[in-house]
């Protein structure tokens, strides 16, 4: 702290005090606020990444169970796939019929922002279960 003026001064008058500051001061404050940016952006990412991992799960499920229900029954049915997908928050983009087989593709729009990014979309394959393809030459039964 420097002074200068004061009673004993000369010329009489008024005192003047200058305080010198902490060349340091404030430093902390702009750390915290950069540090508590960079985590919201990060803690943003992270969620648009939860979002399109959740709908890709959905797409999934969403697939599979609309090809089985698709496939149920004696001739696939492109109008029970749709039902199905509908049930699951999911559209089906692709349906074709194969013989007894039936290949669905389905998509699901992500929440929130993710949205923006576009559908998850995931493709199944079902059809009736038989012996020769249970099988599949692959022998695990011991003796």
């Amino acid at each position: 702290m420097i002074s200068q003026g004061g009673a004993g001064a000369r010329g009489g008058g008024p005192r003047t005090t200058v305080t010198l500051r902490d060349p340091e001061a404030g430093h902390a404050t702009v750390l915290a606020a950069g540090s508590i940016g960079a985590l919201v952006i990060v803690l943003v990412a992270a969620l648009l990444l939860t979002s399109a991992v959740i709908a890709s799960h959905q797409a999934r499920a969403a697939a599979d169970l609309s090809a089985l229900a698709a496939a149920r029954g004696s001739a696939p049915s492109c109008d029970e796939a749709r039902r199905v997908a509908r049930l699951h928050r999911a559209t089906v983009h692709e349906c074709r019929p194969d013989g007894a087989y039936v290949d669905v593709l389905v998509g699901v729009l992500p929440a929130g922002a993710a949205a923006r990014f576009g559908e998850a979309q995931a493709r199944a394959r079902a059809g009736p279960e038989t012996g020769e393809e249970l099988s599949g030459g692959d022998d695990r039964t011991g003796p």
